[in-house]
């Protein structure tokens, strides 16, 4: 079990790539190839409840598996999607977010597995210039924390 919780979000408008206004700017983790759980770019926190399962080769390589893992082996990580909501309802992607999980600390994961206990990514969302967060969210934007079950 991952918890993805987001702070400091951006707002809901956003000036697009192409110039033009968004007004209706929501977040949310990417399940397969669709957005869920959206929250409004203008909360004041976020927080997605995901389904992980962790698998170990012989080796005692680490993989991730589940509906919101996506990459390659060794190199897996989760979108979270920004879009602009439209009247209609219809999500319009325009950038997002990927957190590795193949740099998360092994020990780390291995603790998160712990009857009890379950790894959670904690992410700002707003990059330097207060824009939503795109490309490869690394330290100290991205802090990967266990917690234990209350």
């Amino acid at each position: 079990h991952v918890v993805i919780e987001g702070y400091e979000l951006p707002g809901r408008t956003f000036c697009a790539p192409d110039g033009s206004p968004l007004h209706n700017v929501r977040v949310g983790v990417q399940i397969r190839s669709l957005p869920e759980g959206l929250v409004a770019g203008d909360s004041d926190s976020a927080r997605w409840d995901i389904e992980i399962n962790v698998v170990e080769d012989a080796n005692g390589e680490l993989d991730f598996r589940g509906a919101a893992v996506h990459g390659k082996r060794g190199e897996r990580f989760v979108y979270l999607t920004w879009g602009n909501v439209t009247d209609l309802g219809h999500f319009e992607m325009f950038r997002r977010a990927k957190l590795m999980l193949s740099r998360v600390d092994s020990e780390l994961i291995r603790t998160a597995g712990m009857p009890g206990s379950f790894l959670v990514g904690s992410v700002r969302l707003s990059d330097r210039h207060g824009a939503p967060r795109c490309a490869r969210v690394d330290p100290p934007d991205l802090i990967w924390t266990v917690t234990s079950r209350a």
